[in-house]
Parts: structure tokens; sequence; C-alpha cells
């Protein structure tokens, strides 16, 4: 595979994951989830979905709610995606926006 259709297949599989957290992921008010990235392998047999968590004492919570779900995820990737193998997601907590956050309140304290 072309780097460039990796992208584009990676970039794919992040708007329908998106999707799919958004309609049956049962979140309290106040917590925001977002598909920072997805890194799918060469093979196309897993992909890594990275998340951010907002406010990040929520994350552990989250990620539970997650994986506890991703079989119905899994299923439901399956169904809008046409294309075979259909990669086995993987989920993980994505800490750059909480890190770039700090980095930007350090350097405008400077």
């Amino acid at each position: 595979m072309t780097q460039e259709r990796a992208l584009k297949f990676d970039e794919l599989i992040k708007k329908e994951i998106g999707k799919i957290i958004f309609d049956i992921l049962d979140i309290e008010p106040g917590v925001l989830v977002t598909v920072t990235r997805v890194m799918t392998n060469s093979n196309l047999f897993t992909a890594e979905v990275f998340v951010s968590i907002y406010p990040s004492e929520k994350a552990p919570e989250v990620l539970k709610n997650l994986n506890r779900l991703i079989y119905e995820i899994q299923q439901l990737l399956n169904k809008k995606l046409r294309v075979r193998p259909v990669p086995k997601i993987i989920f993980k907590y994505d800490k750059n926006p909480e890190e770039a956050a700090e980095i930007e309140k350090l350097s405008s304290e400077i």
C-alpha cells in the first residue's frame, strides 16, 4: 500500500470510528472524547485508534467503556467499510493534546 493510500485509509477509519463513538458511547455531560489519529499496520490487520479525553481524570473510565464496547464498534465499522480485511481496532489514550496545552501554558508564562 502506498503512503498516500495508507493516510487516506487511516483518515477514513478515524472519521467512521468518530461517528460510531459519538452514536453509541454513553458519556456524562462535560466529557469530551475525540479521535485524534489512527495508525494502521502495513498488513491492515490492526489499527491503533488514539483518543483524547477531556477532562483527563475521566480517561480510565471512558477507555474502559470503549474497550467494553469494542466488539460492537468493530461490527459497525465492518458494516461501514467496504474493504477486506477491516483492521482490528485497539484503543489507546492520546496524551499529546494535554502535553501541548502544558507547553503552551509554560511558554506564555515566560
